[in-house]
């Protein structure tokens, strides 16, 4: 399930528990939580607001809910659960990509598949220097990798060598050196609240500018044509000058 508060110009969105304890599973029920939550947010949004992602525990999110795939009891049926996780996902992907103020994701712990692409699909990364990574275990449990996690990962990781390393070697990327690769903001913090504190402050500086919503997220999409050609979300033109 998730939370939402808003402190100051900034909303958190809080992913609290789901039935994998603090694994934070992406199952139906935790993907249509943050999917509300966003919508949520967004109806609340001014000029000049923010949004800061975060979690509890050992894991920022650990991927899709493979277990209640397998409780389908079948192959088939654990594979059609598996498709209905990567179909009702998009929907968080193409929102962030589209969202009307800049977004924060501050990842408290391991980030990893579709968890790590939740956090990539923010603008911003700060991670914790002491604890947690960001891995795609996809090669390692045997399964290929949806279209759109491949298009957002060319979108947003410019580094060929970075993308090889994290994709086709699963290698379990800590802060620093996730800093270096041009993934992360930050990891310059040694628990789960100065993680917190660290990118509220930022979302604050970023929300100060009150920039116009609209504007901010037809640029943003711009600059990723084939993860939002992918997505099917188009850039529109928006004037929000009052002297043009």
């Amino acid at each position: 399930m998730c939370t939402l508060e808003k402190n100051g110009n900034v909303f958190v969105l809080t992913i609290t528990g789901s039935s994998d304890g603090d694994e934070h599973r992406l199952g139906p029920t935790l993907i249509n939580s943050i999917l509300s939550s966003l919508s949520q947010v967004k109806s609340q949004a001014t000029a000049g607001s923010a949004l800061v992602t975060t979690s509890r525990g050992k894991f920022f999110s650990n991927g899709f809910d493979l277990a209640w795939a397998h409780a389908a009891g079948s192959n088939t049926g654990a594979r059609d659960r598996l498709r209905h996780m990567v179909n009702i996902f998009k929907p968080i992907i193409a929102e962030l990509l589209s969202f009307p103020m800049p977004t924060i994701a501050a990842i408290n712990g391991h980030a990893a598949a579709a968890g790590f692409m939740l956090a990539l699909s923010h603008d911003y990364v700060f991670m914790r220097r002491d604890k947690g990574v960001l891995y795609m275990s996809e090669v390692d449990i045997g399964l290929t990798l949806p279209d759109y996690f491949v298009a957002l990962f060319r979108s947003k990781v410019g580094s060929a060598q970075a993308r090889r390393d994290i994709l086709l070697k699963a290698a379990k990327i800590k802060g620093e050196h996730a800093v270096k690769m041009g993934i992360v903001e930050s990891a310059a913090h040694d628990s789960e609240e100065q993680v917190v504190e660290a990118s509220m402050r930022f979302g604050e500086q970023l929300a100060a500018r009150k920039w116009n919503g609209q504007v901010y997220a037809e640029i943003r999409k711009s600059l990723y044509p084939d993860i939002c050609g992918n997505l099917g979300l188009v850039v529109k033109e928006v004037v929000a000058n009052s002297k043009l």
